[in-house]
């Protein structure tokens, strides 16, 4: 069996284009095994990997991703709430992020087959800044803001802010220290550089 026919490959500029995306940068690269729910209200930017076994479900929230941003393979985005991902950000295998969730009290039912009037679903909008990475196998909840550069541990479970270039890990996600702010200058060294090979 070669080993092409283990590959999924990834879409061709035209063949996204046809997708209907609300919008697409250049230099795009999209696994074609990817799923995607409600492609009208995802909008992505340039320099963009998204690979193998990637979920994203948007049929009633919309998606924004950034420029350079890279979202690992089998990881999984709820965007009913609405989530921004913003340039540079870093998202590792198997990561879920979650802008509604349902109601674990007891107090309603749960899961998407039960009439509405019977659940509580928490939604809030999920955004993450500029720089921020995301450890393998981590979970991001509703309603949570990951400030610029913020980092998050591998197996972390997120469910309150985390402040700008600072790093958090586990369950739920702590402070463990704060975190270089040299990514700034190097992003910037990359833009101006993108800029001058672009002009010539």
């Amino acid at each position: 069996m070669g080993a092409h026919l283990l590959d999924p490959g990834y879409f061709t500029e035209s063949d996204l284009a046809e997708l209907g995306f609300r919008s697409l940068g250049t230099n795009i690269m999209i696994a074609r095994d990817s799923i995607f729910v409600g492609i009208p209200n995802i909008a992505i930017g340039s320099h963009v990997r998204i690979d193998s076994n990637v979920t994203f479900a948007s049929i009633s929230g919309s998606l924004a991703i950034g420029d350079y941003v890279h979202i690992g393979g089998g990881s999984h985005i709820n965007c009913t709430g609405g989530v921004s991902i913003g340039d540079f950000v870093a998202i590792s295998q198997g990561v879920k992020i979650y802008s509604a969730s349902d109601d674990y009290s007891g107090e309603f039912m749960t899961n998407p087959t039960v009439p509405r009037h019977l659940r509580r679903d928490q939604v809030g909008e999920i955004s993450i800044g500029r720089h921020v990475i995301i450890g393998s196998g981590s979970v991001i909840l509703p309603g949570v803001h990951l400030a610029e550069g913020a980092a998050i541990g591998a197996l972390s479970v997120v469910k309150s802010n985390v402040p700008g270039f600072t790093v958090v890990a586990g369950s739920p996600a702590k402070f463990i220290r704060k975190r270089s702010r040299n990514v700034l200058t190097l992003s910037q060294e990359l833009i101006n550089g993108t800029q001058v090979r672009e002009s010539q």
